[in-house]
């Protein structure tokens, strides 16, 4: 229910509320609750309020920063309208960034566990900012599974333990907010549920994000979502892929805890960008054709990331070692 300091006027949308709630002024303005958040994003994703509120809510929120316990009733009220199936399913890997530094690496890491008995569910959205790289293209140039619903995605998860769902798939909704960056000129909270969503509820969530700051409300988040494990990084470029030339802090959340890891650079200098974004030269890398130590070590160090969390590893080191040998084994032929 709304807090009763801001009550329904007689006569008004019955979204209004939300609004004024955030937007009262320094001293009269507050966060939703979790409840709140809930049931206000429950009337935008079925089409309860109109544009103008709609703009009006996302920017007051961007503004004022949202909360854990708004992202929580976000992605509650989300997934409580994806309809989707009981699917086994290790780990949840959001990609909604987009690549312009480097190429997406991480989805090698991936493969690499799906090939060796993990079951991976890759949800994003692609086109919202210009001049990216977006996982999707990627993933059917490969000619890797992408479904275009539930009974799609079951078929490939359980056929190659790896498939890539369009956000647009099973919530058109929040893909049409989040295409709203072009028209608003900043990002949403869209941008940071999306990468909460996990629909289809695995045992490990892998969030990857730009912002330094938004690491512990993820994190947070997680916990109030009561995900069994949930890890967040400052990724490359806001994908989950790590930087093998920065440190990297994981912020995680386990069975109602939270707690961070420092995971050391592995290299003292930092290696210089590429020149374009070539799928070619990723294709290249795999098969062995091309030599590329700063790749190489991201697919490794961010499979090493997901192996450590996942459980399959006890520490850092053992974890990498595995992702290293994965990687010397893989089937270069594939591709």
């Amino acid at each position: 229910m709304l807090n009763e300091k801001f009550p329904k006027e007689s006569n008004e949308h019955a979204f209004a509320p939300f609004i004024r709630a955030l937007g009262k002024g320094k001293k009269g303005s507050r966060s939703l609750t979790r409840e709140e958040a809930r049931a206000a994003m429950g009337m935008i994703l079925d089409g309860e309020t109109l544009d103008l509120q709609l703009g009006a809510f996302l920017m007051l929120l961007r503004v004022k920063e949202e909360t854990p316990e708004e992202l929580a009733g976000f992605v509650e009220a989300a997934q409580a309208r994806f309809n989707a199936p009981k699917l086994k399913v290790d780990i949840d890997w959001s990609s909604y960034a987009g690549k312009k530094r480097h190429q997406p690496w991480f989805l090698f890491s991936a493969l690499l566990l799906s090939q060796n008995g993990y079951r991976i569910f890759m949800h994003g959205s692609e086109g919202h900012t210009q001049g990216r790289l977006y996982t999707r293209s990627l993933v059917e140039t490969l000619g890797l599974p992408v479904a275009a619903n539930w009974s799609e995605a079951a078929s490939a998860i359980e056929k190659d333990y790896f498939v890539y769902m369009p956000l647009q798939s099973f919530s058109p909704r929040l893909h049409d907010i989040i295409q709203m960056r072009s028209i608003l000129g900043l990002r949403s909270p869209v941008h940071s549920m999306a990468r909460l969503l996990n629909p289809l509820h695995a045992s490990l969530v892998m969030q990857g994000i730009f912002h330094p700051p938004y690491n512990p409300i993820h994190q947070l988040s997680a916990n109030l979502l009561q995900y069994p494990t949930a890890v967040v990084i400052k990724g490359e470029g806001g994908e989950v892929e790590r930087n093998p030339d920065a440190q990297c802090i994981a912020h995680i959340s386990r069975q109602g805890e939270t707690f961070e890891e420092t995971w050391p650079p592995l290299f003292a200098q930092r290696h210089l960008k590429a020149e374009a974004l070539s799928i070619e030269h990723m294709l290249n890398v795999w098969r062995g054709v091309d030599e590329d130590e700063y790749a190489e070590a991201a697919v490794i160090s961010t499979l090493a990331l997901a192996l450590k969390y996942i459980g399959n590893s006890q520490s850092q080191q053992e974890a990498l070692e595995i992702a290293a040998e994965w990687w010397r084994k893989r089937d270069k032929q594939r591709f």
